[in-house]
């Protein structure tokens, strides 16, 4: 397999992952690469192939600060890591592995209630 066929599995797959996680495929298209972009839960636009977000600007507003931005990019890496750990749970049987993963679990889910409330201000 290529090189480009290999990075263009990892988008599809990335994508698929996406789709199950419960972001939904827009009718839009990322600026940059032209790859399908997706609404997460938390409504921002996400390009799976570039692993970024995509701000549209309506002509007479104001972009969004740095700081928005940059919440909402530490938000979707909380929530896949929120379900790589999910996944791992399903599958363990070892009470003390299970603990660690749960106790992880926790703390990001803190982290994304904190990350939210910022985001919120």
């Amino acid at each position: 397999m290529s090189p480009k066929q290999d990075g263009q599995d990892e988008s599809i797959q990335r994508m698929v992952n996406l789709l199950r996680s419960g972001a939904a495929l827009t009718d839009l298209a990322c600026p940059a690469c032209s790859s399908p972009l997706f609404r997460l839960r938390n409504g921002d636009l996400w390009c799976a192939k570039d692993e970024k977000k995509v701000i549209v600007q309506k002509e007479n507003e104001e972009p969004e600060t740095e700081t928005t931005d940059t919440l909402g990019n530490l938000e979707n890496t909380l929530l896949m890591k929120i379900e790589d750990i999910q996944k791992k749970m399903q599958n363990e049987t070892n009470i003390d592995e299970l603990q660690k993963l749960g106790n992880a679990l926790s703390g990001l889910l803190e982290t994304l209630e904190k990350t939210r409330n910022a985001r919120k201000r």
